[in-house]
């Protein structure tokens, strides 16, 4: 175990390795527990749920191994879900046909805090590239603007 690795934690509303942390909280909106699941190092939790009852009614039931191993795998589903969603927020593509050639016309969007950026790009069949020009991050990629930007020349759409 490195110097930065804590010991395992085994207790009854909190349970972790060497990457995750459970932790059984009382759920704000109703008189029941939840469950959130922080990746090491993240002040935020990747996940929030509901939480079983204990036999008494009352109070939560404890963490164990099972449980854990499937919240780990419950958050870790859930961060790559999220990532894909991301992902296909900020790069999408359409496929036109112009003059008898094959396009795949591609949006790519680059968030950041100053001012996210975008940049619209023309491939062939080939993948070679035909046309890349900077865009409005608002640019909306459809059949129809990608179908008019080819037949442009590729000049740099307004707006």
């Amino acid at each position: 175990m490195s110097e930065n690795t804590q010991a395992p934690i085994r207790e009854d509303r909190v349970w972790s390795d060497e990457h995750w942390t459970a932790r059984v909280i009382k759920n704000e909106d109703d008189d029941g527990w939840a469950v959130a699941m922080y990746l090491d190092g993240e002040a935020e939790p990747a996940l929030v749920g509901p939480w079983t009852m204990g036999r008494d009614k009352k109070n939560p039931k404890p963490l164990d191994t099972a449980a854990f191993n499937t919240l780990v795998k419950t958050a870790k589903e859930f961060i790559r879900r999220s990532e894909q969603q991301r992902h296909a927020a900020l790069n999408k593509n359409v496929t036109v046909d112009v003059d008898g050639r094959r396009i795949r016309v591609e949006l790519c969007i680059v968030p950041d805090e100053e001012g996210a950026t975008a940049t619209l790009r023309a491939v062939d069949a080939l993948d070679d590239e035909l046309a890349c020009v900077p865009v409005a991050p608002t640019f909306k990629l459809n059949v129809d603007t990608a179908q008019a930007w080819v037949l442009a020349g590729f000049e740099r759409p307004r707006g």
